[in-house]
């Protein structure tokens, strides 16, 4: 029985098209059918009812999908065990959200190089609606982001945790002092993305305030908050590590404040099925790095 076959049935089997299974497999469309034909021919059963520009599974499919995946796991970890990982090769599709660029991903791809020099990785970086989005629409194989994706199809495993800190430039002249909410809306309230879990929690707490509604200005990209802060046009809440050098050298103070919004728990999710061993390679590599980079953040 030819391995690729039984992978092309778990891809469309997944994708619920011959031509989405074709561009994951770098292939085409024909090319796809003719495995499928073969297959069903091979074991002499239907696999596929193609109705209206869509491909579902039979009920005989549905009960050999199982069994198809099954192969093609112990297959991934026959090669594993025979430990071809440095031989691994392909493309990583990674999402990552910003605040991991600031922080353990340079490590990261240092030790994925190291490990799997073969290996191409497409990087995509926005925020965290995107990415789950792109996990579930299968253009993204892995993401680094707020987690966890509740969805069954996706696996979770914890990464790093990441504490905000509310942080201004020293010409705010702001005191040094325990600061209320009330204090903080005289300035406008430099924050992640409206489409962000941080950005719904800071605003919700800032509406809950009987004086005038803060302004908020908003941003994908925590380069720009940063550099705003820098440049004095109001307060933010950042993540420790992407402002640490400039409150290391004076350049941003940090405020004390009777709230601070909850920190940024972050997982690597990834798509369970069909088993990647890529995907696995990188999961295992992110928990560990992340793991080591907390660890000497604490110390």
């Amino acid at each position: 029985m030819n391995f690729k076959r039984l992978e092309t049935f778990i891809w469309v089997a997944t994708l619920g098209s011959f031509r989405k299974a074709a561009e994951r497999q770098h292939t085409t469309q024909p090319a796809i059918s003719n495995r499928i034909a073969t297959l069903e021919e091979e074991l002499g059963v239907k696999l596929f009812e193609r109705e209206s520009g869509h491909t579902q599974l039979t009920s005989k499919g549905q009960e050999l999908l199982p069994y198809a995946e099954k192969i093609v796991f112990m297959a991934q970890q026959l090669r594993k065990r025979a430990d071809r990982v440095a031989l691994l090769s392909g493309i990583l599709r990674l999402g990552v959200s910003e605040t991991i660029v600031h922080s353990w991903l340079p490590r990261f791809f240092r030790e994925l190089h190291e490990t799997a020099p073969s290996l191409d990785v497409e990087i995509t970086v926005d925020v965290t609606g995107n990415l789950r989005t792109g996990l579930l629409d299968r253009s993204l194989d892995l993401a680094f982001l707020l987690g966890p994706v509740s969805e069954p199809k996706i696996e979770n495993r914890e990464l790093c945790s990441f504490p905000l800190v509310w942080v201004a430039s020293p010409e705010l002249n702001l005191p040094d002092s325990l600061l209320d909410l009330r204090e903080l809306v005289e300035w406008p309230i430099i924050t992640y993305a409206r489409n962000t879990r941080p950005f719904a929690e800071i605003s919700q707490k800032f509406s809950e305030l009987d004086e005038l509604p803060a302004r908020f200005y908003s941003s994908s990209s925590l380069a720009a908050c940063r550099q705003l802060t820098l440049d004095g046009i109001g307060i933010s809440t950042l993540p420790l590590s992407v402002i640490e050098h400039e409150l290391d050298n004076g350049r941003l103070v940090q405020l004390q404040t009777s709230w601070t919004p909850s920190e940024l728990a972050f997982t690597a999710s990834y798509p369970g099925a069909p088993f990647n061993p890529i995907t696995e390679l990188a999961v295992n590599l992110a928990v560990r790095v992340s793991s080591e980079y907390t660890c000497a953040t604490h110390h």
